[in-house]
């Protein structure tokens, strides 16, 4: 996401002997994208693949006051700055050296219009924000109970591709990308669906979720959730 993060990652492109042909954006937040506006300026001809949802939610998180009342306030002088031209595909997908990569939109989790990259020859799902991995989770625009349905019925969806490697959006370094994750996400939304329905503050809820999940990283995640979910009088 930041300027040095996103250099590590070129380092790391640059030094694997492949060359960077495309890059595929799961969701708008701008965390999942801000690096890529580096990356386009070190590497010539890259393609920026995003569903139409996703694109859309991109330009929002880009816009200048968002950027000044949030990015640019949290992380300051620290998030590259630019456009990024998207190239937007549908369930139908677009291939790398022969092989099909298949977007899966799956609506609202952490945020509405998200999607998962499908290999099935490989096995793989990339989840974005679908699934995450021992941290906490943000359900800071969850407003509740029915966005976190919703992104229920998402994992239900990861659960049916039969992926036997799963990577997370978020994820503790020293995780395994297992399958695993899946129910272990749905266990977590299950529990704070339930903290909600009889939590009458922030503190409440945030309190039984750390006693629920203690080893998830991130409770920062879990505390601006509470606030919101809970606002004050």
């Amino acid at each position: 996401m930041t300027k040095p993060q996103a250099a590590e990652v070129g380092d790391w492109i640059s030094s694997s002997g492949r060359k960077l042909r495309q890059i595929y954006i799961t969701h708008g937040h701008g965390d999942h994208w801000f690096g890529a506006i580096p990356l386009l300026q070190r590497f010539r001809g890259v393609t920026v693949r995003a569903t139409k949802g996703t694109t859309e939610l991109m330009a929002a998180q880009n816009r200048a006051e968002f950027r000044a009342d949030f990015w640019d306030r949290v992380f300051p002088a620290q998030i590259p700055a630019g456009e990024v031209e998207v190239s937007v595909v549908d369930e139908r997908g677009f291939e790398l050296e022969g092989v099909p990569l298949l977007p899966v939109e799956v609506g609202h989790t952490d945020t509405d219009a998200t999607t998962m990259l499908h290999v099935p020859e490989i096995g793989l799902l990339v989840a974005g924000d679908v699934v995450y991995n021992g941290v906490h989770l943000y359900l800071t625009e969850s407003g509740g109970v029915a966005g976190i349905d919703d992104w229920l019925a998402a994992l239900q969806v990861a659960d049916a591709l039969g992926a036997d490697t799963v990577i997370a959006g978020h994820k503790d370094p020293r995780a395994a990308d297992a399958p695993s994750q899946i129910p272990a996400t749905r266990r977590y939304l299950i529990d704070a669906r339930h903290l909600l329905q009889w939590s009458d503050q922030a503190e409440t809820f945030y309190e039984g979720m750390l006693a629920l999940h203690p080893k998830r990283l991130n409770p920062g995640a879990l505390w601006g959730a509470a606030i919101t979910l809970f606002p004050r009088a």
